[in-house]
């Protein structure tokens, strides 16, 4: 394992317990898009079914226990224990319209035609838009907590650091996964503007608010 791949597993796991810290603590899950953890869910879980087949690591093999609970322990707070203050009415992306495509698209663009690839595919696709309902929530709202923000910017760098990755992975190794490559591409740059956002307001101990 390369330190591009360990810092994004790093940055990835302080984005979940930062969110799950934010929501315990506060009692609260306003601001939160259930959606885009939903979609996550689904991420994971398609992702993850080769639990049950393959063993590579116990680091490997953690690491996919930890996204998949910590997933669904989120959703459990957010629709369940602390559904009173859960924000619908701005949560109100279109998941169907990520969904559909990306699920036709795995069936058309894949590694080989079996369901296990099939559904991996379909994860990475997917993964790559995941954050379109959290973007949109805050979109609407004109803002978002800082906490809030200080997740997101972890989950950012987290697939910004996985392209490096595969970039070292290339170059060192001689491996290259189209598939993963541009469905990673895609999801950073969706985090463009809120890094530059991130930047130049959370960092300065301003709350992050939407331009007018």
């Amino acid at each position: 394992m390369n330190m591009f791949r360990l810092a994004g597993d790093l940055s990835h796991l302080l984005a979940i317990f930062v969110l799950l810290a934010k929501m315990w603590n506060t009692r609260s899950v306003a601001g939160i898009s259930g959606k885009s953890q939903v979609l996550f869910g689904l991420v994971f879980t398609t992702r993850y079914l080769d639990l049950f087949t393959s063993f590579i690591s116990v680091y490997n093999t953690s690491m996919k226990v930890i996204y998949i609970m910590a997933t669904y322990f989120t959703i459990f707070l957010i629709f369940y224990k602390f559904k009173a203050t859960y924000d619908s009415n701005n949560d109100t992306f279109r998941a169907e319209f990520v969904v559909v495509p990306v699920a036709g698209l795995a069936v058309l663009v894949n590694h080989a035609f079996i369901p296990m690839e099939i559904l991996w595919t379909f994860s990475i696709y997917l993964e790559s838009l995941a954050i379109l309902p959290q973007l949109f929530m805050i979109s609407k709202t004109g803002e978002a907590e800082t906490i809030t923000s200080h997740y997101l910017f972890a989950l950012g760098a987290y697939r910004a650091l996985y392209l490096a990755n595969w970039v070292y992975r290339y170059y060192m190794e001689g491996f290259f996964d189209l598939i993963a490559i541009v469905a990673g591409c895609v999801q950073t740059a969706l985090y463009c503007d809120f890094f530059y956002l991130y930047i130049t307001k959370v960092l300065k101990g301003q709350q992050l608010k939407l331009p007018a």
